[in-house]
């Protein structure tokens, strides 16, 4: 594999060329020192927001069956409509049936699913199948609350604090008493 791409669909040097392009496109001055490493240091940052991660993780006979929730793991990503940073704290869950994953695991599979810029709908519904995917498909049920706060709202357009959230609710999520329950247990 070459040193450009990393086999996810990153490609370091067009995020270089195209980082040049775009300093290009503002009037900088390439030859300013403050500049000389830009382009470089651009693509650093994409490749180590959107490079995978480590998956496979092992699956554990346990008996618990009760919910299991992360909540408020915090993460960064980008608008795909913009390319601006979107600031996300995400709350997940599942319904054990037999087989556990270890508790990190649950955070880390949000990073995994979080390989390129996508919108905040599309990354909820993604980690909500993760989760089924990375708990061997024994779960009975996965919930994935997501909250964003998009810089393309701060500082473009109607320049808002707001915050967007999404959710879904999967399996035995979509009884109305394990949604309470998952939404109590997050906003406490």
């Amino acid at each position: 594999m070459s040193r450009s791409d990393t086999g996810n669909g990153f490609n370091r040097q067009l995020c270089e060329e195209g980082a040049t392009l775009l300093l290009r496109g503002l009037g900088v001055d390439l030859t300013d020192h403050n500049f000389a490493t830009t382009p470089k240091r651009v693509a650093d940052v994409y490749q180590e927001l959107f490079s995978p991660k480590e998956s496979g993780w092992p699956v554990f006979d346990e008996e618990y069956t009760d919910i299991v929730i992360v909540k408020g793991h915090r993460f960064w990503t980008m608008c795909p409509h913009h390319l601006l940073p979107v600031e996300i704290r995400a709350s997940v869950a599942y319904f054990p049936n037999g087989k556990v994953i270890g508790a990190s695991k649950l955070c880390r599979l949000i990073h995994e699913v979080n390989r390129k810029p996508l919108t905040q709908e599309k990354l909820t519904d993604l980690i909500c199948q993760a989760i089924k995917e990375y708990t061997g498909g024994t779960s009975k049920g996965e919930a994935v609350l997501l909250e964003g706060e998009h810089d393309c709202f701060k500082i473009r357009g109607i320049k808002s604090e707001a915050r967007m959230i999404t959710y879904k609710f999967k399996g035995c999520f979509e009884e109305a008493e394990n949604q309470k329950r998952f939404l109590q247990l997050v906003r406490l």
